[in-house]
């Protein structure tokens, strides 16, 4: 039996006006994430992060010795700190940490990889203020989840001790779109499609090698990553995606946890305040990050 509370939500997607406009779609996406509002007890405080915009979100049990490092999807060219604040918020509650999310710069003004090195420097910065890196979580979604994997590469490439998870919501692991769930998931999938990724890749990759690990992590070498939870919808044409990052996590001796959610949509997770399943699928997150970066 269909969910009702999808069925409701996709007829809301399907009504929406489709700007072409990059800067159009950018307004959209953000004051469809405004529009869900905070509840009145959670904290926000802007910050920079080695010349980096983020920001701070905290909720009264959070713990300050642990942190979530937070990266919005977007195509890595629209949605922004106001589009996923409420989501963002909600992790960190469900997780009992701050989130500190990342408004790393976003195509075509700035691509590839102008993304990955904000992230890094985020990171430095957590590091930096004395948290200890089996203290923080990296988590992510869309766009964002593809970071997290490609930023924990360039991470530990760079020498720097890994944090103690990550948590990577419908990740973007292929900016070439060969899964074949583009094709076999179109018709299920109210708010992907291949068309949309292949020209945000055009803009984010700006010419560069599209299997770079560090923009395509299922090209990379992923030996050494930490435990990785990959929660992925069955309606998504990015499924193949997810499938993709599970199987060469997987054979590279890493801890990874798939979960196919039946009839989920793309980042269904943002939709937590009226999808019933949003709620589990960020309590499930929210435990898998518990258990990483506080042992309960």
């Amino acid at each position: 039996m269909a969910d009702p509370e999808m069925t409701a939500l996709r007829a809301v997607i399907a009504a929406r006006p489709r700007a072409s406009d990059i800067a159009q779609m950018r307004l959209d996406a953000d004051a469809r994430g405004l529009a869900f509002g905070l509840p009145g007890d959670v904290t926000v405080e802007a910050v920079t992060t080695n010349g980096v915009k983020a920001e701070w979100t905290s909720t009264p049990d959070a713990d300050p010795s642990t942190a979530i490092l937070y990266l919005h999807g977007g195509g890595y060219a629209i949605c922004s700190l106001d589009s996923h604040r409420h989501l963002v918020a909600e992790i960190g509650r469900a997780s009992g940490a701050r989130t500190l999310a990342v408004d790393y710069r976003l195509a075509p003004e700035y691509p590839f990889p102008a993304p990955v090195e904000d992230t890094v420097a985020a990171y430095r910065y957590l590091l930096d203020t004395g948290i200890k890196p089996n203290r923080i979580a990296f988590a992510g979604d869309s766009a964002g989840g593809g970071l997290v994997v490609g930023a924990l590469l360039a991470i530990r490439d760079a020498g720097l001790p890994l944090p103690a998870c990550a948590w990577c919501i419908s990740p973007w692991v292929d900016m070439e779109a060969l899964g074949q769930s583009f094709t076999d998931r179109s018709a299920a999938d109210p708010t992907v499609q291949k068309a949309t990724i292949l020209m945000m890749a055009e803009w984010y990759m700006a010419g560069a090698d599209p299997r770079h690990p560090h923009a395509s992590p299922i090209h990379g070498d992923l030996t050494g990553l930490p435990p990785l939870l990959i929660q992925v919808g069955s309606a998504e044409t990015l499924l193949d995606d997810s499938i993709a990052l599970a199987r060469r996590v997987g054979t590279a001796d890493v801890i990874v946890d798939l979960q196919i959610w039946p009839e989920m949509i793309h980042i269904w997770h943002l939709y937590f305040p009226v999808l019933s399943a949003g709620r589990r699928a960020i309590a499930s997150g929210g435990s898998f990050v518990r258990k990483a970066i506080k042992g309960d």
